[in-house]
C-alpha cells in the first residue's frame, strides 16, 4: 500500500513537470514567433499621436518592431500600389479604405476603431464671427482644406458644403489644400487662413475657438483598420490590428481626442 501512494505521488509530480515543461514550451514558442520580427503600418497623418503610442504599446507587449508611416490616404495608397509592402492600413476615414480594397490592396475585413468629427476651426476668439457652415461661403473670407483627393478630411469637407449647397462658393474662398490635414493646421495656425476645417481631435482648443457641425450636416468619419492582401505576416499583422481595435487600443484613441467607436452621439 505504501508503495502504491509513493508510485502515485512520483507519477502525479511527474506529470506536473511535463505540463510545465510543454507550458514553459509554447510560451517560448510564441515568443520566438514574434521576437524581432518588424511590422509596417501605412497610417493616415492625422492619426499619429494614437497610433504612435499604439506602436510603441504594442511594440513592448509582443516584442515586436512597429515601423509607421504617416501620410494622407491617397498617398499611402500609391505607396502600397507601387511598392506592394507592408503589413496594415489605417487611413482617416472608411471611402480611402473601400477605394484601398477595391484596388485589391487590403482585406474587405476591417475593424472600426474611432470617429474623426469635422469641426470648423477659426482664429482664437472667433474674430470673423464664424457660426455656422454657411459662414464658410462669406466673400473674401480665407479657407484652408484638406485636399479631396488625398485626405479624408478634405473629402468629408466637400461632402459638408454639398450638403449645404454651398460648394462653388467656399470654392472660391480656399486659399490652401493641404496633403495632409497638418499643413491645414499649420495655415490657420500662422494666421494664412481665417477659417479650416479641421477634425475635433486635430483642433487644439489652446489655439483655436471651434464651432460644432450638427450631426446631420456633418460629414462624420469612421477610422477603419485592416490587413493587407500582400502581407508576409498575416497572423502578426491581424494581432495588431486587434490591438488597435480593442478596448486598449481605443483608450489610447480617446487619449487623443477621437471619440472611441461605437458611440451613439455620432451613429
Amino acid at each position: 500500500m505504501i508503495f502504491m501512494k509513493k508510485s502515485i505521488l512520483f507519477a502525479s509530480v511527474v506529470c506536473l513537470i511535463l505540463l510545465a515543461v510543454v507550458c514553459s514550451a509554447g510560451c517560448v514558442t510564441e515568443e520566438k514567433n514574434y521576437d524581432g520580427q518588424n511590422l509596417l503600418v501605412y497610417s493616415g497623418a492625422g492619426l499619429k499621436g494614437p497610433m504612435a503610442e499604439i506602436g510603441t504599446t504594442f511594440g513592448e507587449k509582443y516584442n515586436v518592431n512597429v515601423e509607421l508611416t504617416y501620410g494622407g490616404s491617397g498617398v499611402l495608397i500609391s505607396q502600397m500600389t507601387t511598392t506592394k509592402l507592408g503589413d496594415i492600413f489605417i487611413p482617416g476615414g472608411e471611402p480611402d479604405y473601400q477605394n484601398a480594397v477595391a484596388k485589391g490592396l487590403v482585406s474587405e475585413d476591417y475593424q472600426p476603431v474611432a470617429y474623426h468629427v469635422p469641426v470648423i476651426a477659426v482664429s482664437k476668439g472667433n474674430p470673423k464671427g464664424i457660426e455656422t457652415v454657411e459662414d464658410l461661403a462669406t466673400p473674401g473670407l480665407r479657407v484652408a482644406l484638406g485636399d479631396v483627393n488625398a485626405t479624408a478630411i478634405g473629402k468629408a469637407s466637400a461632402a459638408i458644403f454639398k450638403k449645404a449647397g454651398i460648394l462653388e462658393s467656399v470654392e472660391q474662398n480656399v486659399v490652401l489644400r493641404g496633403a495632409t490635414i497638418n499643413e491645414v493646421v499649420t495655415a490657420l495656425s500662422t494666421g494664412n487662413a481665417d477659417a479650416a476645417i479641421l477634425t475635433l481631435d486635430s483642433a487644439n482648443k489652446d489655439l483655436f475657438t471651434t464651432i460644432e457641425i450638427s450631426v446631420k450636416d456633418n460629414s462624420i468619419l469612421i477610422t477603419p483598420i485592416g490587413v493587407t492582401t500582400f502581407t508576409t505576416k498575416p497572423e502578426l499583422a491581424q494581432l495588431f490590428a486587434d490591438y488597435v481595435a480593442s478596448d486598449e487600443g481605443k483608450a489610447i484613441f480617446e487619449k487623443y481626442g477621437f471619440p472611441a467607436y461605437p458611440d451613439a452621439k455620432y451613429t
